[in-house]
């Protein structure tokens, strides 16, 4: 179980921060992306997102930090959390498809996308955003090392 736990705390602290990072990237400059089409933004936005991956790959051990062993009250955690997240995913993934969840909309000088209000749009904004958090808290519960919790704080 604790190879387990550390390979999950890996995966958290190597792959959230860039995936945030990425998101901060396109959606506050959508505009600019546009201009220049998805192909070219992400092979523009996926060269530092690789190198900050490779960055905490190098440093994870002193990231991580300390290991706070697997507690069965944070498994139960985790479970609660990670069930949550898996409804919120069955429920907005109808809508919500890799495509947009990706921004190749928001990039597209042709195809702008639509504000989505069905389903689970209609009562939460962003559905997205809670699931991702669930996910990673749920991650965090399992793994529990320091690095971890402090991903999911941040993210």
């Amino acid at each position: 179980m604790d190879q387990v736990r550390y390979v999950l705390a890996v995966l958290v602290l190597v792959s959230v921060p860039p995936a945030l990072g990425l998101w901060f990237a396109v959606h506050p400059f959508a505009r600019f992306w546009r201009r220049l089409g998805p192909v070219v933004s992400y092979a523009i936005l996926l060269t530092p997102t690789a190198a900050l991956a490779w960055a905490l790959w190098t440093s994870r051990a002193r990231l991580l930090g300390r290991d706070y062993h697997g507690q069965p009250w944070l498994m139960a955690l985790a479970a609660a959390a990670a069930l949550t997240a898996i409804w919120l995913q069955l429920k907005r993934r109808k809508h919500l498809t890799m495509s947009i969840l990706a921004g190749v909309p928001e990039m597209s000088r042709s195809d702008r996308g639509q504000l989505l209000t069905e389903v689970i749009y209609g009562s939460i904004r962003h559905p997205r955003y809670i699931e991702f958090t669930l996910f990673v808290l749920a991650y965090a519960a399992v793994a529990n090392y320091a690095g971890t919790w402090i991903v999911w704080l941040l993210g």
